[in-house]
């Protein structure tokens, strides 16, 4: 099989330990994004009754319940990394929370592989089903690949072009809706777009040094497919990968 975009991008196949940001300095989390989800050290504790009054949360969690059951991309992925050993659970590795208007989501390598899930920014089921698709690619990212979020910044740049690329985030559907209109290779410059501006919101770096780094692992990581074995350009092509993913066989043995 060709090299993986992982592999092209560094990243080794081991099993990771927790990593933790280089510094717990302020300074040090707003250059790595942590100062768009101001909830990750939340005054409510998970399960009170102060948490369930708020229906953002309510909504968020009923609308991330029925992604985990209904959506084809979400079911591979977890399906996926269970297969890896990396078992990934509602309760536990999803949170619900208000963040910065610019985010819907975030992946937080250092707590636990947590998912954050920008209650107060996702409104309807089909974004939700996007942006747990999204979070969870990374999370796919890290449980197959000893993953450097935090000091590599070839990693983080890998594992955007393939979160955008297999997410559904560049789908003909989403960029009708954004008035945005292509035609040649339009696919590959949406996917390129939206990594670049993910980067950019977690990172404190030039636009010209993303667009550089971007640039050098685009086309190993834009061809990295896995585990959907094809870029899933409908929920239609989702069911399908979902449904060869479950057959027996030697292509996903290496996960």
């Amino acid at each position: 099989m060709a090299q993986s975009g992982a592999k092209a991008a560094g990243l080794s196949s081991e099993q990771p330990g927790e990593q933790k940001p280089p510094s717990s300095s302020r300074q040090n989390e707003e250059d790595l994004g942590y100062n768009l989800y101001p909830e990750r050290g939340s005054r409510f504790k998970k399960g009170t009754v102060e948490e369930s009054l708020f229906t953002f949360k309510h909504k968020c969690q009923l609308m991330l319940q029925f992604a985990m059951d209904t959506s084809p991309y979400a079911k591979l992925l977890l399906g996926a990394m269970k297969s890896s050993g990396c078992l990934f659970f509602k309760d536990r590795h999803f949170s619900c929370e208000d963040c910065d208007g610019t985010v819907s989501g975030g992946f937080d390598a250092a707590t636990s592989r947590s998912i954050v899930l920008c209650q107060n920014n996702i409104h309807q089921q089909a974004h939700m089903n996007r942006v747990v698709t999204h979070e969870l690619i990374h999370a796919f990212d890290h449980c197959r690949a000893q993953v450097d979020w935090f000091s590599n910044f070839r990693h983080l740049a890998c594992s955007e072009i393939r979160a955008a690329n297999l997410s559904g985030d560049c789908s003909f559907i989403n960029e009708f809706s954004r008035f945005n209109f292509g035609l040649r290779e339009h696919h590959q410059e949406c996917v390129r777009g939206r990594a670049l501006r993910s980067i950019l919101a977690v990172r404190r770096v030039s636009r010209e040094e993303a667009e550089r780094v971007v640039d050098e692992v685009f086309d190993s990581c834009f061809n990295d497919h896995a585990p959907f074995g094809r870029i899933p350009h409908s929920k239609k092509d989702a069911k399908f990968a979902h449904r060869e993913y479950e057959k027996p066989g030697p292509l996903y043995a290496n996960l």
